[in-house]
């Protein structure tokens, strides 16, 4: 871990989150982030939840196969979730369109990753941004293909006329950080 992540962002007691999921989520995005500083890929997306299950505080982030940050998410125990500013939405718009097999991210956006491995109680390795505003860092409980036969209502299948299906991974919130 860089010692610039400990002068960037603070822990914050998971009871203390001013989130509203249904707003940071669903309008303003998210960045969901896998790899080490060395190698590593984010997407933005627009879907996933937060929650308490087995016990743990856990978030629900959801990954398409074609993705490249899914390969990164199979091979990584961990991930994280940063959520931005307003004046980054540009930027997050680029992750989400744009593939890292083609681009460079933190090039293209002027997103700066930073290394959060060992800081915080994190168990895993973990990357976030120097301009994330708060961030939650996940372990891995489940990883598991959203199977379309158990769909219950025929109107999700509109979501996926490629039916390239969303990939589920609940993870254990192991540290919200808040920018300082």
């Amino acid at each position: 871990m860089s010692d610039r992540a400990k002068t960037l962002f603070d822990p914050v007691e998971i009871e203390d989150i001013q989130l509203n999921p249904f707003t940071k989520i669903g309008q303003e995005w998210m960045l969901v982030t896998a790899g080490t500083l060395g190698s590593w890929n984010t997407m933005t997306a627009a879907w996933g939840g937060l929650g308490f299950m087995w016990g743990k505080p856990v978030v629900f982030a959801f990954v398409r196969h074609t993705r490249l940050t899914f390969e990164f998410m199979e091979r990584r125990s961990h991930f994280s979730l940063s959520f931005f500013d307003e004046q980054w939405k540009k930027a997050l718009m680029v992750c989400g369109t744009r593939s890292g097999r083609n681009i460079n991210k933190a090039k293209e956006t002027g997103l700066i990753p930073v290394d959060l491995t060992g800081a915080y109680h994190i168990s895993g390795a973990a990357l976030t941004f120097e301009q994330a505003q708060e961030v939650m860092v996940c372990r891995k409980l489940y990883s598991g293909p959203l199977a379309p036969e158990h769909f219950c209502t025929d109107e999700l299948h509109s979501h996926y006329p490629k039916q390239d299906y969303h990939h589920l991974y609940v993870g254990e919130v192991e540290a919200v950080l808040r920018h300082q």
